[in-house]
């Protein structure tokens, strides 16, 4: 039987296991990514958001395995036609801690990510908070934030290690003020102005960019490639 995903903290100022920085109390979503979890997850499947995305997203490009993480596959399925991964809660969710473990694929042209989102298609505005790794550079991590469609606020850093060859956590910190990013549980950025406030879905990808390469570099077609993660986290405040 799939283990519950939701619960509640009973004791306030409960410190998060895999995050020693922020202390919160509240509710969480939990989410160990060792099955699909259909009540709470969606599979992207049968449709491209075009533009710069040059893949259709496939249902059966995000697999989980035997060992209990998931991968987002980026695969081919004929010349020059690409197939890739996303996953994504079926509720939104708005201030509050949100953590990772992932390992990003590697490879020029690509991008894994980790993030919230909500858009016209959804009824809203474009607010979105990314975590995202250019495959080009798996050495550094992009972190970049919308707010009504208004974004230019990509902030670069280096991290010290290769996170194509292992996990680690990636998250960010979303309060009405400020949006903290952290690399395992170190602030690494702080953002404070024009700051989202639209609840969104948390979402994860594997996709290959198309007239982008001056921020992506150039993808050479190579496949299969594959981001893996570990699980998910949310703590409200």
């Amino acid at each position: 039987m799939k283990k519950k995903s939701w619960f509640t903290l009973v004791t306030t100022g409960i410190v998060s296991l895999f995050f020693s920085v922020s202390v919160y109390a509240g509710n969480v979503f939990w989410e160990p990514l060792d099955g699909f979890n259909s009540g709470a997850w969606q599979k992207a499947d049968g449709y491209s958001n075009g533009n710069m995305f040059n893949c259709t997203w496939r249902a059966n490009n995000v697999n989980f395995t035997k060992d209990g993480k998931m991968k987002l596959g980026l695969t081919s399925s004929a010349r020059n036609q690409f197939d890739c991964g996303e996953y994504r809660s079926t509720n939104t969710y708005k201030y509050g801690l949100y953590e990772v473990s992932m390992k990003p694929a590697k490879n020029t042209g690509i991008v894994s990510s980790f993030f919230t989102y909500t858009g016209p298609a959804h009824g809203t505005q474009w607010d979105e908070i990314d975590i995202e790794f250019l495959g080009k550079d798996t050495t550094k991590v992009q972190f970049n934030y919308f707010t009504n469609g208004v974004g230019d606020h990509e902030k670069i850093v280096n991290l010290g290690f290769d996170a194509s060859k292992g996990f680690h956590t990636y998250a960010f910190d979303w309060q009405p003020g400020y949006i903290k990013w952290y690399v395992d549980g170190v602030l690494k950025h702080t953002a404070t102005t024009n700051i989202p406030k639209t609840p969104g879905k948390i979402m994860m990808n594997l996709w290959n960019g198309t007239g982008v390469d001056d921020w992506l570099g150039p993808y050479n077609g190579a496949n299969p490639l594959y981001a893996e993660y570990d699980w998910v986290k949310f703590t409200s405040n």
